[in-house]
């Protein structure tokens, strides 16, 4: 089923993870992947420079080295990280998506920092709970153009992530995933079961157990961490309670030619619940779809 009518049957429930695959099309120079970000943090804090990462590293190791290499007070690496970002200026495909994100009434998750995707239609920010906000972990404040009561209640932009406006929140190192790893499941653990007033229900995590999730612009490495352990928890609550289960689907251009780390890709895929859906190129994930 082509990815159009996929959402269009499922747009009473469907939500968006985006990753930085929608800043990056179609060629956009601006627009920097995070290995090139973590060569750049490299260069401003260490005398040691590197032309790519070296291999035997995750990209997140390699932000955590360089981060015990000391000189960095104050989230010294992450200011410099939100400042690289901060200037990026959305695309026509940007604005076509988000707004097709708002017609929906579909909440749109993003690991980006940046905040293209709500700059692309002059959104507004947010709040779910004021009370509970941290700028370090800033899980339940959004971009959108309305107050919501919930974050599943309608469209909004969340941000996994943290993102530029706060700086502290910026998560580039394993020990950064590892402490979202914790904070998500301090959550999970008080309610979530019980299905009522749980811990995490005015933040994303909501929306990403409680909506069908259709992902793109994420390669879904094994260096994504903290994503690909959301998905995998996701997956452990829908087996407990599959009255509760969602639909979800990886979108990917199509690929020539597989090799071994594409096979373990497409079994954790199918392992957490999601269908890859192959398309013949980029222009359809990132501007035919929303058109």
């Amino acid at each position: 089923m082509p990815l159009r009518e996929i959402i269009s049957a499922n747009r009473e429930n469907i939500a968006f993870i985006v990753g930085n695959g929608i800043n990056r099309y179609p060629g956009n120079p601006k627009a920097i992947s995070w290995d090139h970000l973590l060569l750049q943090l490299w260069k401003k804090f260490s005398p040691e420079n590197f032309e790519q990462i070296p291999q035997g590293l995750s990209m997140t190791e390699f932000y955590d080295l360089l981060d015990i290499q000391g000189s960095t007070a104050n989230y010294a690496i992450q200011k410099e990280a939100a400042r690289l970002l901060d200037d990026w200026s959305f695309q026509p495909h940007h604005k076509s998506f988000v707004a097709k994100a708002r017609e929906l009434g579909s909440p749109v998750l993003t690991t980006n920092f940046d905040l293209v995707l709500p700059n692309s239609l002059d959104l507004q920010q947010y709040f779910t709970d004021k009370k509970g906000f941290s700028d370090f972990y800033p899980w339940s404040t959004y971009y959108g153009d309305q107050q919501l009561k919930s974050p599943t209640a309608g469209f909004g932009i969340w941000y996994i992530n943290g993102f530029v406006r706060y700086p502290r929140s910026i998560r580039l190192g394993l020990s950064h995933y590892m402490g979202c790893v914790e904070r998500a499941r301090s959550l999970m653990s008080h309610g979530l079961y019980a299905h009522t007033s749980w811990k995490g229900k005015q933040t994303w995590l909501e929306v990403l157990l409680n909506r069908s999730l259709c992902i793109f612009g994420l390669s879904m490495e094994e260096n994504e961490v903290f994503i690909r352990w959301l998905l995998i928890e996701r997956a452990k609550y829908f087996k407990k309670f599959p009255d509760r289960k969602k639909e979800g689907w990886y979108v990917m251009p199509r690929t020539e030619t597989p090799n071994a780390r594409s096979a373990g890709k497409a079994l954790f895929l199918k392992s957490v619940g999601l269908k890859v859906i192959e398309v013949n190129s980029y222009d359809e994930i990132y501007r035919d779809t929303w058109g």
